[in-house]
């Protein structure tokens, strides 16, 4: 009898979770739909509460260090205090609202390179550790991401690769603590004068913020540097304009403004980024994240080699 308590005290023998989604596809301001489905142990068992949250793998840069952990962003209780008897079932329907700044991890059907999601689960039972089951999940852009992504694509850029920064870019409102950098390697036509160009959105109901962040090159008499533009954009706007004329014109501004958008406060200051880069635009680290930063191998080793897949263009 001792020996069986300390079994189920280490999860042997106790509850299990299981979380099955209707559809592991999402956009930003949707939701997920699904169950958490549980089962009953060799004894009854004490729930004291199920939980669900959507986790991702974050970049964290300080002024010496560089190191990535996953951070539960957004979470939400499906069920209270319950009891469960030995080998019963029970199925609990939830609707999980994704915020909408939660970032692109697949367009076209094909996972960004760099990019994890995944919704986590969460058995806390009395007395015991806690069960947990990691789903992943691919979150797809909204139309107006579509329209800006394509309008690249025909520019000529190249995909690199996306990541996700801890901090807060300055100017922009901002719930997440993180924000995303999809990365492109500049197209022959602006070759001569960008090397590389991070794009960030930052969606809302209304919404996106696009901050650009050019790499320049230098000239004869000049070092290269990094040049940032923010340009606000509603969603009504996705069929209404020529995309590509619009981001071209972003670009020319952005690359040809770089003083004035550094008194502006865009340019180099306190933050977390890599030099001069967004770090720039970086107020600081958010805190209070829901969950912060998840220590656990099992979410670790979810995400490790079929979360992930190269993403070498936008083509269908």
């Amino acid at each position: 009898m001792v020996f069986k308590k300390m079994l189920s005290a280490f999860g042997v023998g106790g509850p299990s979770v299981d979380t099955v989604l209707t559809n592991p596809n999402t956009r930003p301001g949707l939701t997920l739909d699904g169950q958490v489905n549980l089962l009953g142990g060799d004894s009854p068992a004490a729930i004291e509460q199920v939980v669900i949250g959507l986790v991702t793998r974050v970049e964290v840069e300080g002024h010496d260090t560089e190191y990535a952990g996953t951070m539960e962003f957004h979470r939400m209780a499906v069920s209270g205090p319950l009891q469960l008897a030995p080998k019963q079932q029970l199925s609990i329907p939830f609707q999980l609202p994704v915020p909408w700044e939660t970032p692109i991890t697949d367009v076209y059907g094909q996972r960004l390179h760099g990019m994890t999601m995944g919704l986590r689960t969460e058995l806390a039972v009395a007395r015991a550790v806690d069960k947990s089951d990691l789903d992943q999940v691919a979150v797809h852009p909204l139309p107006v991401h579509e329209r800006i992504l394509e309008a690249f694509q025909r520019l000529g850029f190249r995909f690199k690769h996306a990541d996700l920064e801890r901090g807060r870019i300055r100017g922009v409102q901002q719930t997440l603590p993180f924000y995303q950098e999809i990365e492109f390697f500049a197209s022959p036509q602006y070759a001569q004068t960008i090397r590389e160009v991070e794009l960030t959105f930052v969606t809302s109901q209304r919404g996106v913020d696009v901050i650009l962040e050019c790499d320049k090159r230098g000239g004869f008499l000049s070092a290269g540097h990094d040049a940032f533009g923010r340009y606000q954009v509603s969603h009504a706007d996705v069929d209404r304009v020529d995309w590509a004329q619009v981001v071209d014109g972003w670009l020319r501004e952005t690359t040809s403004r770089y003083g004035s958008l550094r008194s502006q406060g865009f340019g180099p200051g306190r933050g977390h980024g890599r030099g001069h880069g967004m770090g720039g635009m970086v107020a600081g680290a958010a805190l209070g994240v829901a969950g912060g930063m998840v220590a656990g191998e099992m979410i670790e080793d979810a995400f490790e080699g079929d979360m992930g897949g190269d993403f070498g263009g936008f083509d269908e």
